[in-house]
């Protein structure tokens, strides 16, 4: 963390079991709160998540990095779509509590449930970092109807080489920034006219300026 924030951890029980949700503030009064899960492969250690947590404290935005039941409890295989929704309805007033507007967002599979829960739990807009719009190699099976079902303002954070869906492969109107030439975990190889740093630096700020434009109404 930045400008001497502060990281407090804070469990919470849902029906597929504890969550846990990291909150990372900056030492500015905070307008609105930017959840995100993880994916189905990894934690909340991912680098674009860490990345935001570690910057966007300091321009007001408070970060809620949110950890799957399945997570917390060690386990290597995500559960059914339906299971890691029901954990983020059951964690989502924790969210709230700061009294703030709340963004739900996640990368990969974090991302399909932010989707997915978006319009009925109220979230101010979604983030999806790394959407999955397809299986690798398989484009027909499209997931497209999820990201264009959230009902809210979305903003979609690519690589220019994700297996899941190239930017290019996204509905007309979906709002996206390309990360050139980064996977589906963001990396961008050592050849790369962008270095890693800078990859990571282009997503926080495209978050920050789209979080700075969302209407205060939501």
């Amino acid at each position: 963390m930045q400008d001497g924030g502060v990281i407090e951890t804070e469990v919470v029980p849902t029906p597929a079991g504890d969550a846990r949700i990291t909150w990372c503030r900056g030492s500015r009064e905070a307008r609105q709160v930017l959840a995100v899960g993880h994916g189905a492969g990894g934690g909340i250690e991912a680098r674009d998540l860490q990345a935001l947590a570690g910057v966007l404290p300091t321009r007001g935005v408070t970060v809620a990095l949110v950890e799957q039941p399945w997570r917390v409890a060690g386990k290597k295989v995500a559960p059914a779509p339906k299971t890691l929704d029901a954990g983020w309805n059951a964690l989502w007033p924790a969210l709230e509590k700061p009294g703030l507007p709340v963004v739900a967002g996640g990368r990969s599979a974090g991302a399909r449930v932010a989707c997915r829960t978006a319009r009925s739990l109220g979230a101010r807009a979604v983030l999806a970092l790394s959407f999955p719009l397809h299986p690798p190699g398989r484009p027909e099976k499209s997931r497209a109807d999820e990201l264009t079902g959230a009902g809210v303002p979305t903003l979609v954070v690519q690589g220019g080489r994700d297996p899941f869906g190239h930017p290019d492969e996204f509905p007309a109107g979906t709002r996206i920034v390309e990360v050139p030439h980064g996977d589906h975990g963001f990396a961008v190889p050592k050849a790369a006219a962008l270095g890693q740093e800078e990859a990571l630096a282009l997503i926080v700020d495209a978050v920050a300026e789209w979080l700075d434009g969302l209407p205060a109404d939501g």
